[in-house]
């Protein structure tokens, strides 16, 4: 069952003989609810063949490569039509950016040494490139590059499939019937091949909520769960299983009780959502009629028309990290131009805000040689590193002025932390424009340029920064993290990491109320404004823009049209005396809990 099908879809109850119910823990990938019989994919990677080769053989080997490569792309081209001719068109670019991964000049490159140089038979050369270039991602100290490592592999497995015929890096069974699918991980092409009808939902071992599996799952509408630790040493083919993607948990082996609660969770969502969907274009308004913009967060080009379907006032975070991830040399000014201009043009006449890069490490890989910091989350990453990098970050500024006469656009700089940063900031901004204007280009008469506030630094200077820059974005969770001493990707330390602690308030506060004396617009765009009671006490703290994961929108424009401002604002008043996390959730729950309670309940 999942909560799309009428009650009483493939739920019989286990019968009393069953084992004991189990409850594993993991991330929520996608939501929705589902009880049915797993199914454990095969796990097996391709076996790769180590030989070394005569060097007379070196220029077979590299051809056969090359046909490994053109035979790899040729299979993911033909899931991606799919994908694109069916349910989810603008998740296929998830799986070109893998057919561009494939074809990568860099893995080429690598390869061919090792094949001409260490005397490697091609598919061994294959392995060691891909092993390297994943174990440099993961090293940098980055969760963004550290789930991208996954990609790498993925893509290595495609092509050494190639050379035997596979393409897939599991085998994943002919289905028949509905199934949970359990796995290690599955790949985007995977994903994106599986036969909807037959799949309740997934399960895995490893992944992220921003990994691409995940993002397809949400595009495929599966519930997903994933990062569940030991999940294979507990689960069987044949097992039942209870997924929640609302809560990120598994319940091996159900109750007939909780299995009767699951279901009826699951048509209460349904109800809930298809209600959702049918007010998808109402204004975002208080109940008193105060707009609120809502914006989508992004990190794929084609995802912007699933946030514009979403009914997004535009976006208000694109993350061009992507365009950065593996590969030698930063993509050139035109590659960039034309990929912001697509994304401009499919929002237009609304806003895009377009972020530079926020990476950190050596995640160019070889083109630059950054020294391994101790702790990368406080090294050289985000605008420290372009402006140590100026000529990379000039290449980005320029590309984003040339597109900026194809819509409303603005730029946004992550992780400033000083006056000093954001003016070198503005002289590049400058020269960029100098640049585009020298040859003859167009641009936007006026193109705001503005920061992101995840800095205590730059929290307790929001008045002097706001003075210069043209908006303000807190990113909730860097600023969590820096200001609690907190790895937001540690969950032993998960318990600490909430934006609805005292420290955290007063830093919003601060950057709110100096926003207001200079007229300088603050927005959000952390996971904390996809939270409904968060976002309705930022609201009450004076912000106005809110900007989260297409998925959330609709929720929290449900939320907001519930709520008077008074009664937002009063609210925020009173969370100012309190001293812990907990004490601020026990109070928007106690003003907000009745008014939310079909929506909060969902996520009970």
């Amino acid at each position: 069952m999942n909560d799309a099908d009428p009650p009483g879809h493939n739920t019989s109850a286990p019968p009393s003989s069953a084992p004991p119910a189990i409850e594993l823990e993991g991330i929520a990938g996608s939501p929705g609810l589902a009880i049915g019989r797993a199914v454990v994919v095969d796990l097996k990677r391709v076996g790769v063949v180590r030989r070394h080769i005569k060097r007379s053989a070196v220029e077979d080997e590299v051809e056969r490569f090359d046909e490994a490569v053109k035979e790899a792309s040729k299979g993911l081209r033909h899931v991606a039509a799919q994908l694109a001719s069916n349910v989810a068109p603008a998740e296929a670019s998830i799986l070109e950016a893998y057919i561009m991964m494939v074809e990568d000049a860099s893995l080429k490159t690598d390869v061919e040494r090792h094949i001409r140089l260490d005397l490697l038979c091609a598919e061994w050369a294959v392995d060691r490139a891909v092993k390297r270039m994943a174990e440099q991602l993961r090293g940098a100290g980055d969760a963004y590059l550290a789930e991208r490592s996954h990609d790498i592999e993925f893509i290595g497995d495609r092509i050494l499939g190639s050379f035997s015929g596979r393409q897939r890096a599991v085998s994943i069974p002919d289905l028949h019937e509905p199934v949970i699918l359990v796995a290690r991980d599955l790949s985007p092409a995977e994903t994106a091949g599986l036969k909807r009808e037959f799949v309740l939902a997934l399960v895995t071992e490893v992944g992220t909520r921003t990994s691409h599996t995940a993002i397809l799952a949400r595009a495929l509408d599966i519930p997903a769960v994933v990062g569940v630790g030991e999940l294979l040493a507990r689960v069987g083919t044949g097992d039942r299983m209870m997924v929640d993607g609302l809560r990120g948990s598994v319940v091996l082996n159900p109750t007939e009780e909780q299995e009767q609660v699951m279901q009826a969770r699951a048509e209460r969502r349904r109800v809930y959502t298809k209600g959702l969907a049918e007010r998808r274009d109402h204004p975002a308004q208080t109940a008193c009629g105060v707009p609120i913009r809502l914006r989508a967060n992004i990190e794929l080009p084609n995802e912007a028309a699933i946030a514009m379907g979403e009914g997004a006032q535009g976006i208000g975070l694109y993350r061009t990290e992507f365009l950065y991830v593996d590969r030698k040399q930063p993509p050139s000014e035109q590659e960039q131009y034309d990929i912001y201009r697509q994304v401009l043009e499919q929002v237009a006449p609304l806003p895009v805000t377009l972020r530079t890069f926020d990476i950190g490490g050596d995640k160019f890989v070889s083109a630059f040689q950054v020294p391994q910091d101790m702790n990368p989350a406080l090294g050289l990453r985000a605008i420290r590193l372009g402006l140590s990098r100026p000529e990379t970050l000039l290449t980005q500024l320029r590309a984003m002025v040339r597109a900026s006469v194809h819509g409303e656009l603005r730029i946004m700089v992550p992780m400033v932390a000083t006056l000093t940063e954001l003016r070198a900031v503005h002289q590049l901004f400058g020269q960029a424009v100098r640049d585009v204007e020298s040859r003859g280009l167009p641009h936007a008469d006026r193109i705001p340029l503005g920061i992101m506030i995840e800095v205590p630094s730059a929290a307790i200077m929001a008045y002097e920064l706001s003075l210069e820059a043209d908006f303000l974005s807190i990113g909730t969770n860097d600023l969590v993290q820096y200001a609690l001493a907190v790895d937001r990707t540690s969950h032993a330390l998960a318990y600490l990491a909430k934006p609805q602690d005292p420290a955290i308030l007063r830093l919003i506060a601060g950057v709110v109320d100096a926003g207001r004396h200079t007229e300088t617009p603050v927005g959000v765009c952390g996971a904390m404004a996809s939270d409904p009671l968060s976002a309705l006490l930022l609201i009450g703290m004076g912000v106005r823009e809110l900007s989260m994961e297409a998925s959330a929108l609709a929720e929290i424009k449900e939320a907001i049209g519930r709520v008077s401002l008074a009664d937002a604002e009063t609210v925020a008043r009173e969370v100012r005396g309190k001293l812990s996390a907990g004490e601020v959730h026990s109070t928007l729950l106690a003003r907000f809990g009745e008014a939310l309670s079909d929506l909060l309940e969902l996520h009970e």
